[in-house]
């Protein structure tokens, strides 16, 4: 029970990578709350799940860029759930396409969903934490944010862009009992795996020292980790889940 007590909120947690931190946050006793844009079914489908578990969780349809949503959301949650101290920043989206043909449009929404996303979830959390002088936060960036690695440009770049923002805010932060890490996983068994050509899983498989692609679970067990009272010295921080790349 690593997180017994704990109130979580992660972002874009219906399914992926943030449905299976949703279900290992609560099965290691966490009150949890996620949000998600789009599909009902993926989130009544997580909810049905955690709770048939015994776990507590509950689902909020908001986009991480409605500001003043996500912040009546952050208020309900802490009526209806507890005040949050644990955030993950994980919504994201994928898209396979070279600079050439990417469009403005293109760009502006995987920076805006990334990045404008944990930041404005953040502000919209961060009170509280002030407030009560503890909370602890994980962005998800990626492999791609961290190494030289084949992948789309402006993914390449938002991910990156969360690391700079992991450092700088715990930094500004940390002064408060309010730690700031990321996590940079490498190519998993769901999200961008989803959309990119069989060629480059291949090669991604044949350059890793476990000859595998990571599974979301593997991932949701470290975050867990992360976030527990076990690791309280680490602050700012990125830590890699790739395989050995």
């Amino acid at each position: 029970m690593l997180l017994a007590g704990r109130v979580v909120l992660v972002t874009g947690g219906s399914r992926g990578l943030g449905g299976a931190m949703v279900k290992a946050f609560a099965r290691e006793g966490a009150r949890v709350a996620f949000n998600y844009s789009s599909s009902d079914a993926h989130a009544v489908a997580t909810v049905s799940e955690v709770t048939a578990a015994g776990g507590f969780v509950r689902a909020y349809k908001c986009s991480v860029l409605d500001r003043a949503g996500l912040r009546a959301m952050v208020k309900l949650i802490d009526d209806q759930v507890g005040p949050i101290d644990t955030l993950v920043n994980n919504a994201g989206v994928g898209q396979v396409l070279p600079l050439a043909l990417m469009e403005e449009d293109d760009w502006d929404r995987m920076m805006d969903i990334h990045v404008k996303g944990a930041f404005l979830t953040t502000q919209a959390v961060l009170r509280g934490m002030i407030k009560h002088k503890r909370g602890t936060i994980l962005n998800v960036s990626s492999l791609a944010g961290v190494r030289m690695v084949k992948a789309p440009v402006h993914y390449c770049t938002a991910k990156a862009a969360l690391r700079g923002f992991t450092e700088a805010l715990a930094k500004e932060i940390g002064k408060y009992s309010i730690v700031v890490n990321a996590i940079a996983p490498g190519l998993l068994d769901q999200g961008v795996a989803d959309n990119i050509p069989a060629t480059n899983k291949a090669d991604y498989e044949a350059n890793c020292a476990l000859g595998r692609v990571g599974t979301c679970a593997e991932v949701a067990e470290l975050a867990a980790l992360l976030l527990s009272s076990r690791n309280t010295y680490m602050n700012g921080a990125t830590i890699l889940a790739d395989g050995g790349i």
